[in-house]
């Protein structure tokens, strides 16, 4: 028997699951599972890419892609006034979308990538003067 904490919901939970030996009958019937909500630590703080959906990123007036993905839409047109949080592209990655926001305010001057273009990290996705 093998016991794991396992976190679910904020709420944390200790499973015990019994290990199968080699050669052994797997047993069909489930056994009786009762579910103890245990207290949780608050969770440590985790240093790396932004954890919301939303990701603004921009090399000086270049925005650029902070994960590889694929464009979803572009929310934007070339000529178009933007301002600071605006969304302006969609990204899907891991099957999940991430909206690329502008950094400041200011004007779409060009625009790199169309609907379905497939990019990697740091590839220039627009413009913003």
């Amino acid at each position: 028997m093998k016991t794991y904490i396992i976190h679910v919901n904020g709420q944390r939970f200790e499973v015990t699951v019994e290990e199968k030996k080699e050669g052994a009958a797997v047993r069909k019937e489930a056994a009786p599972v009762t579910a103890i909500p245990m207290p949780s630590e608050p969770p440590a703080a985790v240093q790396g890419p932004p954890s919301s959906s939303k990701a603004a990123v921009g090399n000086g007036n270049i925005v650029t892609a902070p994960l590889p993905g694929k464009v979803v839409s572009v929310k934007v047109k070339a000529g178009a006034p933007v301002r600071k949080g605006q969304v302006l592209m969609v990204l899907e990655a891991m099957k999940m979308e991430n909206e690329i926001v502008a950094a400041a305010d200011g004007k779409v001057a060009e625009i790199y990538v169309g609907e379905g273009s497939s990019v990697n990290v740091g590839q220039p996705l627009l413009k913003v003067e």
